[in-house]
């Protein structure tokens, strides 16, 4: 049964992955998940003569993660949760008060989160709003000529319900709700975007957007490219995604009076104002940034890291303006994020520890009606995010921030 240490089953795979008669990636096809993950661990323990003890102790189940979210699984990587809150929010899709869930590595952030979590509290809750919503795909087709490409367009804008059939048809939750194109010399680009419910759902408007795109090139004479033309925008900074938006755009805000900015964030409204204009507004706007923030990044990340959404849209994420008005009595501050693509269900949301995080928001699965989950999370985002800016804006006025991370030993 056994060779030393390693039984015999084992040993026999890792021969046939040294010789190359087995495949890292084939290793599902003959043992089951949680199995072929130990395997495949071993062998590049031995390979690389480091051991992977930690990385090899896990508690999410191998059967989903390694067949839908994961190739050549060997473990996972564990990120320290925190939890920020209460915070309360009164949106039209979100409604009480909330423990955020952030997962990071970059101590003081959960600390400065919780503290506007409080200021938004003691101010009475973030207003939150959804602005808009679809997540898009743009494929790039080549034209002939600049007639050609006109021509194209013209079509495609004349024939959208012909065009929403097709999509629709690959699909029993998205819907095509717009269709805008452009050029670019020969190139033709067809941004198309869906309601795609509670899916954060890029590959539903993939797949939709590939039967769209055989319907345009066959109607046209336009030869398809590629499927994403780079206008979608997707996991990239992009112009468009700011003023058009992607995935869910939501908005957030509080009134806060001057008491309270005295006693929480230890500055004033006028301090608070020109912290903002001078380094969100000004600063960005110097330094040619997209985003108009102070941090919303840092606490987006946090999120979809605990809350199984894909990282790489952090990028989108990002695109935030953050905005303070002086009123009679206090200031306004306002998060606005425009591309904010994110889902309740499918790819990471299904994994046990971000599902549980996603619990813990009540925004889980579908919602009743479809795309009420997905939009409660998006305003509880914007809501932590607000959090986030009213705590590094307060301690920049006050000149905390380096006494605060010398503190937390960041």
């Amino acid at each position: 049964m056994y060779a030393g240490s390693i039984p015999v089953l084992m040993e026999d795979y890792l021969e046939r992955l040294k010789k190359g008669s087995l495949k890292l990636y084939a290793l599902e096809d003959e043992l089951p998940a949680a199995r072929a993950v130990q395997v495949r661990r071993e062998f590049i323990e031995q390979e690389t003569g480091v051991q992977l003890p930690v990385v090899g102790s896990f508690t999410i189940a191998a059967d989903r993660a390694a067949t839908k979210n994961c190739e050549n699984m060997i473990g996972a990587v564990q990120v320290p949760l925190g939890v920020a809150g209460p915070l309360p929010v009164r949106g039209e899709y979100a409604q009480g008060s909330y423990y955020v869930p952030l997962a990071t590595t970059e101590g003081a952030l959960v600390a400065s989160v919780n503290r506007g979590c409080n200021a938004i509290s003691r101010a009475g809750g973030a207003e939150t709003r959804i602005i808009r919503d679809g997540m898009t795909r743009a494929p790039v087709f080549a034209a002939r000529d600049v007639p050609h490409a006109k021509a194209v367009c013209d079509w495609v804008l004349s024939h959208k319900a012909q065009i929403a059939e097709a999509a629709e048809s690959t699909t029993s939750h998205g819907q095509l709700t717009g269709i805008t194109t452009s050029i670019g010399g020969t190139s033709v680009f067809v941004r198309m975007e869906f309601d795609t419910k509670d899916a954060m759902g890029m590959n539903m408007v993939t797949i939709a957007s590939s039967k769209a795109a055989e319907l345009i090139g066959a109607a046209t004479g336009a030869r398809l490219i590629a499927l994403s033309g780079n206008m979608c925008t997707d996991k990239k900074p992009a112009a468009v995604n700011v003023v058009l938006g992607r995935g869910r755009s939501v908005a957030a805000g509080i009134h806060l009076p001057d008491p309270l900015i005295r006693e929480v964030l230890k500055t004033d409204a006028r301090t608070l104002a020109d912290v903002n204009t001078r380094k969100n507004l000004v600063g960005s706007a110097r330094a040619g940034s997209l985003g108009f923030n102070a941090h919303a990044a840092n606490i987006v990340a946090a999120i979809f890291i605990a809350c199984g959404q894909d990282p790489a849209h952090v990028v989108e994420g990002s695109l935030a303006m953050t905005t303070v008005d002086l009123v009679d009595d206090g200031v306004y501050v306002a998060v606005t994020l425009p591309s904010l693509p994110v889902g309740t269900v499918g790819g990471g949301t299904a994994i046990d520890t971000q599902k549980e995080c996603l619990r813990l928001l009540g925004v889980d699965g579908g919602g009743d009606p479809p795309g009420t989950h997905a939009k409660a999370f998006a305003e509880i985002i914007a809501g932590a995010v607000l959090a986030g800016e009213l705590s590094l804006i307060g301690a920049l006025g006050a000149k905390h921030l380096a006494r605060a991370h010398q503190q937390l030993s960041r």
